[in-house]
């Protein structure tokens, strides 16, 4: 089991004025006694809280975050509520809703810290965005001003992003879009979100390499896949995320490990601190400025 203290232990993070503004867009936050949706494909067996990630933060020198919902939850996100209650000024989210959801629980979300929503399509379908019901939400998030955060393989990026883009939302692929490890930079899907760069409508997380392919398969996608991102997205559309506390990949990963990967990817301080500090809290809303611990 993954205990709290284990969870917050602090390693060999930079503690320079780079990290002390960064920003952290990808996490997620969980306890068993939180009520789990009927449809799953995994639960853990360890709790991972809020006060446990806000102290993997303050150990980190990380200023500000954004909790994503995770997929165990459905659109259940009360969790994710509380948490965002607990550091209103340090953290954003990215909520889970259904289609047919009233109107009126997007602004509710909105005044709790909510930023947009997120698409785990891992093992699902691709949503019917012609449908009436996906048609309001999409207007309702792009009238907002929020993203659509979507978790699905590349080879998927040719029918998901243009009815995407066509509604007005903001797009943000997890984890480098997920490239197949087969594939990899070469995947048709990658070098199709690569061409939606030109939209100016379409970011990146820089997170979660080891879900691309087991071993050093997604670190080398990753640092292939960099460039490209620069040049077909640009700086202004990359951001970092920890994906702490990295489910069912915690043997592998730790937040001092994917901290210290993006030195790798991006050995530019000052690159550095456009896809850490200036991408983030642009897109999430977040103030500017070291927020206190």
């Amino acid at each position: 089991m993954v205990g709290g203290s284990v969870l917050a232990r602090r390693g060999a993070a930079q503690d320079g004025p780079e990290t002390l503004q960064a920003v952290d867009t990808h996490a997620h936050v969980f306890r068993r006694d939180w009520p789990l949706a009927d449809t799953r494909r995994y639960a853990p067996g360890y709790d991972a809280t809020p006060e446990d990630y806000l102290a993997v933060l303050d150990a980190h020198g990380i200023a500000q975050a954004v909790l994503v919902q995770p997929s165990f939850y459905g659109d259940d996100n009360r969790g994710l509520l509380d948490a965002l209650a607990r550091a209103p000024q340090r953290l954003r989210g990215i909520a889970v809703v259904r289609p047919d959801g009233p109107p009126e629980t997007l602004k509710a979300f909105a005044a709790q810290g909510i930023v947009g929503i997120r698409l785990n399509l891992i093992g699902v379908a691709d949503p019917d965005f012609a449908a009436p019901s996906w048609q309001r939400l999409l207007r309702s998030v792009a009238d907002l001003g929020w993203q659509v955060e979507v978790q699905a393989e590349a080879r998927r990026w040719p029918s998901l992003l243009p009815p995407l883009l066509d509604s007005g939302v903001r797009v943000v692929a997890d984890h480098f879009g997920k490239p197949d490890p087969a594939l990899g930079i070469d995947d048709p899907g990658f070098r199709h979100l690569l061409s939606a760069g030109r939209t100016g409508r379409v970011w990146a997380k820089l997170s979660g390499s080891y879900r691309n392919g087991p071993g050093e398969t997604g670190e080398r996608i990753a640092r292939a896949a960099l460039p490209l991102l620069k040049d077909g997205l640009g700086l202004e559309r990359l951001v970092w995320g920890s994906d702490w506390p990295h489910t069912q990949f915690e043997g592998v990963a730790s937040y001092d490990r994917v901290r210290a990967q993006l030195d790798g990817w991006l050995p530019d301080p000052a690159e550095r601190r456009i896809v850490l500090q200036e991408t983030p809290r642009a897109l999430f809303g977040l103030p500017a400025g070291r927020v206190p611990t």
